[in-house]
C-alpha cells in the first residue's frame, strides 16, 4: 500500500473509532436514544455534503482507485490529458506532474481516472522513429548498411529488439527512408540519443557521397521565348503641361 491510501485508510478507521466511542460514551450514560439521532443525522449529514461537494468527492473516490491500480509512480514520465510531465505525487483531489519545461501542474484525480494515460517509463524500452530523405541517384542499399553500422557500435541502442531501417516513400525529389530503434529509457535520454544518431548518419551520409536534397525546385523556359533583361526607364523631371479646363477645376 502507498502513503496516500495508507492516509485515507488510517483517516477512515479514526473516525469510525471516534464515531463508536461517541455512541459508547451515550450508551453508558443511557442515552442510547440520543447517540442513535446524532449517528443518524450524521448519516444523513455526510449524504448532504456528499451531495454539495461532488467533485470533491470524486476526486477522492478517484485517488483510492488510482492508489489501488497503480497506473503510474513518482517519477515517472506520463501523458494524461494532453498534459506530458514527470510524476511528482498523488494528493487526494489531484495529480501533481513536472512538465519538461519545469511548470508544476495539477490534474484533478477525477480527469485523470477518466482520462487515457500513457506512462513512457513503465517499460524501460523505448522506440525511437525519424526520417531522412536521400537522392536518387544513391544507393538505398548502401544507406541502409551504413545507418545499420552506426546502429550497432553506438551504445545507447538496443540490438534487441533490432532496428529497422526501412524505405518509406518515393517522394518528389528524395528516397525517403524511416529509421526504427530502441533504446533503454532508464539509463539513456531518448532525445540525446536521437541527436546522437541523427548527427552521425548525416555525417557518415557526405562522407560517403549520399545526397539528402530537399524540395524540387523547378524552373519553366518557354520554347521560342528569349528571356532578357527589362530596361528600367528613367522619370523625367521636365513637367506634363496642365489643361487648362483641368487647372481651372
Amino acid at each position: 500500500m502507498n502513503e496516500l491510501l495508507q492516509s485515507i485508510t488510517a483517516r477512515g478507521i479514526a473516525i469510525a473509532v471516534f464515531l463508536l466511542g461517541i455512541y459508547i460514551v451515550f450508551h453508558v450514560a443511557d442515552l442510547t436514544n440520543v447517540a442513535l439521532t446524532i449517528l443518524g443525522g450524521t448519516g444523513l449529514l455526510g449524504i448532504v455534503l456528499g451531495i454539495a461537494f461532488r467533485d470533491i468527492t470524486e476526486n477522492f473516490l478517484a485517488s483510492i482507485f488510482l492508489s489501488v491500480q497503480n497506473p503510474f509512480h513518482a517519477g515517472d514520465l506520463v501523458e494524461i490529458n494532453n498534459n506530458m510531465g514527470f510524476v511528482q505525487r498523488l494528493t487526494i483531489r489531484a495529480t501533481l506532474l513536472m512538465t519538461l519545461d519545469g511548470n508544476h501542474l495539477q490534474i484533478p484525480n477525477s480527469t485523470v481516472y477518466k482520462s487515457n494515460i500513457l506512462n513512457y517509463t513503465s517499460n524501460p524500452n523505448q522506440r525511437i522513429r525519424f526520417l531522412i530523405g536521400i537522392g536518387y541517384d544513391a544507393s538505398v542499399t548502401n544507406a541502409q548498411n551504413i545507418a545499420a553500422r552506426i546502429f550497432a557500435e553506438h551504445p545507447a541502442v538496443l540490438s534487441e529488439p533490432e532496428p529497422w531501417i526501412l524505405v518509406d516513400e518515393l517522394a518528389s525529389s528524395t528516397i525517403n527512408l524511416k529509421f526504427y530503434i530502441w533504446v533503454n529509457g532508464s539509463k539513456h535520454n531518448f532525445l540525446k540519443v536521437k541527436s546522437s544518431v541523427l548527427r552521425q548518419i548525416k555525417n557518415a551520409y557526405l562522407t560517403e557521397g549520399i545526397s539528402m536534397p530537399d524540395d524540387a525546385r523547378e524552373r519553366v523556359h518557354l520554347d521560342g521565348v528569349v528571356m532578357q533583361p527589362q530596361k528600367v526607364s528613367s522619370f523625367s523631371s521636365k513637367k506634363e503641361p496642365v489643361s487648362k479646363s483641368v487647372a481651372e477645376d
